[in-house]
């Protein structure tokens, strides 16, 4: 006699992704308002190194904002510093730090971790939060374009091993994200620029209206003015958070629409020794796709003239050496190992709506690689 019994229940999430200027200015009271609750927890607060380098008084400021509201939350430990960028996802005794810290500062399930920095030291801290008594609360406190417009707002922690990008990982959805502007104003031109092809990225596969307002803000975008930089910042999380909220949050089929133009950005980071930032990647793995997409009479020249134009105005190399070759088609295997089952590629099928597609062909990926060097190098576009 068999006994099968079935349960099935769902747990709801929720969390609010704010965004201000002077984050800890103790006049600003997102933060404290985040944490204000029956109980006066602990915040352990981990700290990219670029990040503390290029704002010196950063820790002085979380101290002082912990002093001014000392009845709504405590400091266990001094702020840890840690190396910023792939290099802490590839470093496993980053992770086992932070692991470390929880256990020796009694940072339990009610307490809280906070991380400031760029999306890898998110990434990492983040799963080092989830994978603590099975999950210690976590706040984001992203400092780049990338992270504020696209990663941080998600449900993923994760770090590499076994030389493959986010090997590790949990999804894990975060208590807050609280993004604060003024970090943006010190990014080299290279972090200022890199975020945005996430923007693009989303626009181009669900929203033309948006991809047209980055058209038209395009040139501001790249002189650096902070008012588009805003907008753009805030219409891309929240078209992130929409899709967050549908029928797949934690990805348990096949289909990643938000990763157009991953697969090959994945294994382009790998191949360059992460010389190229993942935003970067991002961009040319977007062209490399919207070129197939037009090699496959998806698009017309045209559009993808209107792609090829906004990544050159905003900046974007559109091409790197390391596309050459057959390392570059083994990224679609290790993408569809990632994700398990059968393979599912998002392509375009306008400007503003994506399509999946399940197989690639490899002479037409070449082909577009070989496109894609024509336009680095003659700096002149598909002829309209």
């Amino acid at each position: 006699m068999n006994t099968i019994l079935e349960q099935t229940f769902s747990v709801p999430f929720r969390y609010p992704v704010c965004f201000t200027e002077d984050l800890f200015d103790p006049e600003n009271t997102i933060l404290a308002d985040v944490l204000r609750g029956e109980r006066v927890p602990k915040v352990l607060f981990v700290i990219d190194s670029g990040v503390s380098d290029t704002h010196p008084e950063l820790i002085n400021q979380v101290k002082s904002y912990a002093d001014k509201y000392k009845d709504t939350f405590t400091l266990p430990a001094e702020p840890i510093v840690v190396i910023g960028g792939e290099a802490c996802k590839n470093d496993e005794t980053l992770y086992q730090k932070i692991v470390e810290a929880t256990h020796l500062y009694g940072i339990d399930r009610h307490s809280y971790i906070a991380v400031i920095g760029g999306g890898a030291v998110l990434d990492m801290v983040g799963f080092a939060a989830a994978i603590s008594h099975r999950g210690i609360r976590l706040i984001r406190i992203p400092t780049t374009v990338l992270s504020q417009n696209d990663s941080a707002v998600g449900v993923k922690n994760s770090i590499n091993a076994f030389g493959k990008k986010n090997y590790l990982g949990t999804f894990t959805p975060p208590n807050a994200v609280l993004n604060d502007f003024n970090f943006l104003k010190t990014l080299d031109d290279r972090d200022w620029r890199a975020g945005i092809s996430e923007a693009i990225k989303v626009a181009l596969i669900k929203d033309l209206s948006f991809f047209e307002w980055l058209e038209q803000n395009s040139e501001a975008l790249a002189r650096r003015e902070m008012a588009p930089m805003k907008e753009h910042i805030i219409r891309s999380a929240k078209m992130h958070m929409d899709h967050i909220s549908g029928k797949d949050p934690f990805e348990f089929g096949s289909s990643r629409p938000l990763d157009f133009g991953h697969w090959a950005a994945h294994k382009l980071e790998k191949l360059s020794n992460f010389r190229i930032r993942h935003g970067e990647a991002v961009a040319i793995g977007i062209a490399l796709d919207s070129t197939y997409s037009f090699l496959q009479r998806r698009i017309s020249e045209a559009d993808l003239n209107r792609i090829i134009q906004v990544m050159k105005t905003l900046g974007f190399e559109l091409f790197a050496p390391e596309l050459q070759g057959e390392s570059l088609i083994q990224g679609l295997k290790e993408f569809q190992e990632h994700l398990g089952g059968q393979l599912t590629i998002m392509l375009l099928e306008k400007l503003g709506k994506g399509i999946e597609v399940h197989e690639m062909d490899e002479e037409l990926i070449h082909r577009s690689v070989a496109l894609l060097q024509s336009f680095q190098e003659k700096g002149n576009l598909i002829p309209s």
